[in-house]
């Protein structure tokens, strides 16, 4: 891996909500959250400018969301259209800290937004505001126009209570993954999607369509990837006392586009150079990432480190 940044911009697209945690001892919290907004808060937490274009509404709940990302240096494109309200995900954890979710939300994106004239390095999106309508189709479109300028990544992060059948999903998820670049997907997301086929079967077809990558993550059995050049690579997950697993998924997701940035290969006239990314590289980047997503789960909700906490260690 090189170690100078590529300078740029990441803009991230999807929902943005707040997230009202339920404990197995009856607490309850609430915080900002929606799985783009926390790739958007953990890249910015890692040192990259990350714009984050979302469907926020003009209430309580949307300062709460905007407060939270702008502390960290997340930038919320200002849209000329808003949400009602602005979305809600309960999610009720378990004595072991995975979390399942309910939703009350719309997604859409703006008619039009206040974006920089220069064109993102990397375009990320992913979750809801890809599957949802009406904005996924749009979100779709967005993809296929940027492709042309940037990386597009892409991480499924599925939420079957909002998706439909794997019937349905299936065909707007592969369309996704065949415009992206770099894919990042849990095994559980492929389970549900593609029962009885092995992840790493998946993967491996993937790359052979699009991709120049694709991650499997494992939770804390670790994480594999498939390259479109040939190599797979497995790295384990760090051992850490897990406090909940709110947002470690996310944050992987934003490890792997700063570990990328990080070794030249995002923009769109590097893509010929990430369609032959090297085992070794890959290797690193997937170390970080766990790294990353470890440090998330061992301290409660999408708490991703910062590029000083993770120097530190």
């Amino acid at each position: 891996m090189t170690t100078a940044p590529t300078p740029g911009r990441a803009l991230v697209v999807g929902e943005a909500l707040v997230d009202v945690v339920r404990r197995p001892d009856g607490t309850v919290t609430e915080h900002a959250g929606g799985s783009p907004a926390n790739v958007a808060l953990g890249l910015a937490r890692l040192g990259r400018h990350a714009d984050l274009l979302t469907w926020l509404g003009i209430d309580a709940y949307g300062d709460l969301v905007q407060r939270h990302l702008s502390a960290s240096g997340v930038n919320v494109l200002r849209g000329t259209t808003s949400a009602i309200s602005t979305p809600v995900a309960t999610a009720h954890l378990d004595e072991h800290g995975a979390a399942t979710y309910d939703f009350d939300l719309t997604w859409d994106l703006p008619a039009s937004w206040d974006e920089p004239v220069d064109p993102p390095l990397v375009v990320h999106t992913g979750s809801i505001g890809a599957v949802v309508a009406p904005g996924a189709q749009e979100v779709a479109s967005l993809l296929a126009s940027r492709r042309a300028t940037s990386t597009i990544t892409y991480d499924p992060n599925l939420r079957p209570a909002l998706m439909g059948t794997p019937e349905q999903t299936l065909p707007l998820v592969e369309t996704l993954v065949l415009l992206s670049d770099v894919v990042k997907v849990s095994d559980e997301d492929l389970a549900w999607l593609l029962p009885g086929v092995a992840p790493a079967e998946i993967a491996e077809d993937w790359t052979r369509r699009g991709p120049a990558l694709v991650v499997v993550t494992h939770g804390g059995d670790g994480a594999f990837a498939s390259t479109a050049s040939g190599a797979r690579v497995t790295v384990p997950a760090p051992p850490v006392q897990v406090a909940d697993t709110v947002g470690a998924g996310d944050s992987f997701m934003a490890g792997l586009i700063d570990g990328l940035w990080t070794a030249g290969l995002l923009g769109v006239a590097r893509r010929p150079e990430l369609h032959e990314i090297d085992a070794p590289t890959v290797e690193a980047v997937l170390e970080r990432c766990a790294q990353i997503a470890a440090i998330t789960v061992s301290r409660p909700g999408a708490n991703p480190p910062t590029s000083a906490e993770l120097a530190s260690l």
